[in-house]
C-alpha cells in the first residue's frame, strides 16, 4: 500500500502530460493529414512561410501552386491548415 502512494503521483503526472500534450498534437497531426488528402484543383492555399496561391496541380506528395510571381512546386506538408482555413472563412459582418 505505502508503496503505490509512493508512485500515486508519478502515474498522476505522466495521465496529466498524456492529456495536456500528447493527445492534443495527436488530433492536431491527423486534422493536418485529413487536409492535406483533402486539399483539391482551384483551393486558394497560405504556406507554412506565408506564401499565398491557389493549387493548379496535384501529386502524390506534392503540389503546383499559381502565385502572383509564377508557379511553385511544394510539399503538400508546406501548406498551412491554420492559414488556409482563416483566408477561406467567409468573412464576419460586424
Amino acid at each position: 500500500m505505502a508503496q503505490l502512494q509512493q508512485l500515486l503521483p508519478f502515474l498522476l503526472i505522466i495521465v496529466v502530460m498524456y492529456f495536456m500534450m500528447i493527445r492534443p498534437q495527436q488530433k492536431k497531426a491527423k486534422l493536418e493529414k485529413a487536409f492535406e488528402s483533402g486539399l483539391k484543383t482551384g483551393d486558394k492555399i497560405i504556406t507554412k512561410s506565408g506564401i499565398h496561391g491557389k493549387i493548379s496541380e496535384l501529386y502524390e506528395d506534392t503540389v503546383i501552386i499559381e502565385t502572383m510571381a509564377g508557379k511553385l512546386k511544394l510539399e503538400r506538408s508546406a501548406i498551412s491548415l491554420d492559414l488556409s482555413q482563416k483566408l477561406n472563412a467567409p468573412a464576419k459582418t460586424a
